[in-house]
C-alpha cells in the first residue's frame, strides 16, 4: 500500500514542502531514499524503539520510503514523526484519509514522546501557502506555529496521541493565539533604561542620533567608563518592532533554534553581544549545513562588539559586505542560502592596550607607537562604515552619587520615532532605504544640501582636523539626522558642527 505524508525542508529562512511516500510490499527490508542525511537515516532506529514502547512495530515487510523532491537534501530529526505516521498508515494502523490535510513534523524520543524542532515558523507559513488545513507538531512548538493565522495548529506530546487523533478516537483542540494581542502585550518590555545611566550626556546624545538615523557607532574610552552599560540600553530607544519585522526576526531565530519554549514571537529588538574569540563562520553564518550567524540573529536590532581590536582581523573583515548590503549570502557547491542582516553595529574599545590614553587623570604606560598600532587593528574600510565615533570619559564621583534621575528611555524613544517618521516620508519612493544611514551617494547629494556657510565650515574642519575624504559623506548623513531630530527641513551650521565632532578616529593626530 502506498501512503503520502507531508513535511517541510528548511533552507535559509524559507521552507519547501517535502512529500514522504511510503510503500509496503513483499520482502523484508527498509529503504530510505530521496537524499536523506545521516540523522534522517537513523530515524528508523528511533521510530522502531518508539513504536515498540507504545505496543506497535515497524511491519516485517518490504518498506520503501521516498522523500520528494529527491534532489533537495533532507537534514535533521524533524522527519521522525512524518516517517513514522507514513509507515503506520501504509500498514493500516492509522487511517490515511486525514493525512492530506496536515503537515506533520517532530522528533521522536525512544519512549514515543515528541521533542521540539527548529524552523517551525517558516514551516507553518509554507503549510498555509500550500493550502493545508493544519499542522501537527510537538507541543513546545505550537505557540510559534500558531502565530501564522488561518492554520489549525495541533501541539501534541507523544505519538500515541497523534495516532488516536488521526484515527478519530480522540479530539484535540487546536492552539490559538491572538497575534495582535500577543504582540502588543509583550512589546517594549525591558528591565534596562537610560535613566540608570549617571552622567555621560554626550554619549547618550550620540546614541540618540545613532538610533534616529540607524547609524553605526564606535565608542572609545577607558575601562569602567560605561561603554557596555550604555550600549545595552540602545534597544530601549529604538522604535518598537512592527509585526512584519517581528515575524521576519522570529523566522531567523526559529531556524537557528533560538526560540524559547512555548514562545510565539520575538517582540523586542535583538541585542547580540558575541565574545571577541568568535570565528568568522559563527559571526556571519555558515557551516556544512548553513545556519544564521550573529549578524543575522541581530537582524532589526543591535550587534554589539565589545573590545573591538581584540577581534580577529578576518572576523571583522567579513562584516564589510553585510554592513553594506544588509544581507549575507552563504554559497556552497550545490546551493546558496541568503539570510537577512540589517542591523546596527555598535562597538566599544579602549584607546590603547593599557586603556588610559587621553585619560584626564591616569597616565598611559604604552610605549611610543603602540597606540597607533593598536588602532590599526581596525581596518580603514570597516571604519568607513561606522558613521559616529565618540570618545567616552570617566564619570565624576559627584555625578555617580547624584540622586537626580536621568531622562528615561521612553522620552528619548519619542524623539527617535519622530525623526524616523520624517525619514519614512522622505524615502517613501526609495525602495530598500528606510533611514538616513542607508542613503546612497546619489540620494545623499539631493537630500543633504548645505548652504555656502555650511560648505565653508565643513571645508575648514576637514583641513584643520585632517579629516579623511570618507568622513565627508558620513558627516552629511549624521547632520541630516540631527536636523531631523529638531524637525528642521534644512541642515544648519550647528547640525554640521555637531556631526563633525563625531569623527574622532579620522583625525590625523588621534593616537599620536
Amino acid at each position: 500500500m502506498l501512503v503520502k505524508t507531508f513535511g517541510c525542508a528548511v533552507h535559509g529562512i524559507h521552507a519547501t514542502l517535502v512529500t514522504v511516500e511510503t510503500n509496503i510490499s513483499g520482502g523484508v527490508f527498509l529503504y530510505m531514499v530521496g537524499l536523506p542525511d545521516s540523522a534522517v537515516k537513523e530515524s528508523q532506529h528511533r521510530i522502531g524503539a518508539a513504536l515498540k514502547n507504545i505496543g506497535l512495530k515497524i511491519p516485517g515487510k518490504g518498506v520503501t520510503i521516498n522523500m520528494a523532491p529527491a534532489d533537495i537534501r533532507k537534514e535533521g530529526t524533524a522527519y521522525d514523526l512524518t516517517t513514522a505516521i507514513g509507515i503506520l498508515a501504509a500498514d493500516d494502523k492509522v487511517k490515511s484519509e486525514k493525512l492530506e490535510n496536515f503537515v506533520i513534523m517532530g522528533e521522536l524520543s525512544l519512549d514515543g514522546e515528541l521533542r521540539p524542532i527548529k524552523g517551525v515558523l517558516p514551516i507553518a507559513i509554507e503549510a498555509k501557502e500550500r493550502g493545508f488545513k493544519g499542522i501537527i507538531l510537538p507541543l513546545q512548538n505550537a505557540q510559534e506555529a500558531a502565530s501564522v493565522g488561518g492554520l489549525e495548529v495541533y501541539g501534541i506530546e507523544n505519538i500515541r496521541e497523534v495516532i488516536s487523533f488521526l484515527n478519530g478516537e480522540t479530539t484535540i483542540a487546536p492552539v490559538k493565539i491572538n497575534i495582535q494581542e500577543e504582540f502588543f502585550s509583550l512589546l517594549g518590555k525591558s528591565d534596562l533604561d537610560f535613566s540608570d545611566v549617571k552622567g555621560q550626556e554626550n554619549i547618550k546624545r550620540a546614541l540618540e542620533i545613532a538610533a534616529a538615523g540607524g547609524h553605526n557607532v564606535i565608542m572609545i574610552g577607558p575601562p569602567g567608563s560605561g561603554k557596555t552599560m550604555i550600549a545595552k540600553r540602545l534597544p530601549t530607544i529604538l522604535p518598537p518592532l512592527t509585526i512584519e519585522e517581528s515575524l521576519e526576526t522570529t523566522k531567523i531565530h526559529s531556524v537557528a533554534g533560538k526560540m524559547g519554549k512555548e514562545k510565539s514571537l520575538v517582540t523586542a529588538r535583538p541585542f547580540r553581544s558575541p565574545h571577541h574569540t568568535i570565528s568568522d563562520v559563527a559571526l556571519v553564518g555558515g557551516g556544512s549545513f548553513p545556519q544564521p550567524g550573529e549578524i543575522s540573529l541581530a537582524h532589526h536590532g543591535v550587534l554589539f562588539l565589545d573590545e573591538l581590536p581584540e577581534f580577529s582581523r578576518n572576523v571583522l573583515e567579513v562584516m564589510r559586505q553585510p554592513l553594506e548590503d544588509r544581507v549575507v549570502t552563504i554559497s556552497r557547491a550545490k546551493f546558496s542560502v541568503e539570510y537577512p542582516a540589517s542591523f546596527m553595529l555598535v562597538s566599544a574599545m579602549n584607546p590603547c592596550p593599557c586603556g588610559y590614553y587621553n585619560h584626564p587623570e591616569k597616565e598611559c604606560v604604552c610605549a611610543p607607537g603602540i597606540v597607533q598600532k593598536y588602532l590599526n587593528k581596525i581596518s580603514g574600510p570597516l571604519l568607513d562604515r561606522i558613521d559616529i565615533h565618540v570618545e567616552v570619559t570617566p564619570v565624576a564621583f559627584s555625578e555617580l552619587s547624584s540622586e537626580r534621575k536621568a531622562e528615561p528611555s521612553e522620552k528619548i524613544r519619542e524623539r527617535v520615532m519622530n525623526a524616523r517618521k520624517i525619514q519614512s516620508g522622505r524615502f517613501a519612493n526609495n525602495a530598500g532605504t528606510f533611514c538616513n544611514a542607508q542613503m546612497s551617494s546619489n540620494t545623499l547629494r539631493s537630500i543633504c544640501k548645505i548652504d555656502e556657510g555650511g560648505q565653508t565650515l565643513l571645508k575648514n574642519a576637514m583641513e584643520k582636523l585632517g579629516l579623511s575624504a570618507r568622513a565627508y559623506d558620513r558627516i552629511l548623513k549624521v547632520a541630516r539626522t540631527i536636523a531631523d531630530l529638531e524637525s528642521s527641513d534644512t541642515i544648519q551650521n550647528q547640525h554640521l558642527a555637531e556631526a563633525i565632532q563625531y569623527r574622532s578616529l579620522d583625525r590625523d593626530n588621534w593616537g599620536g
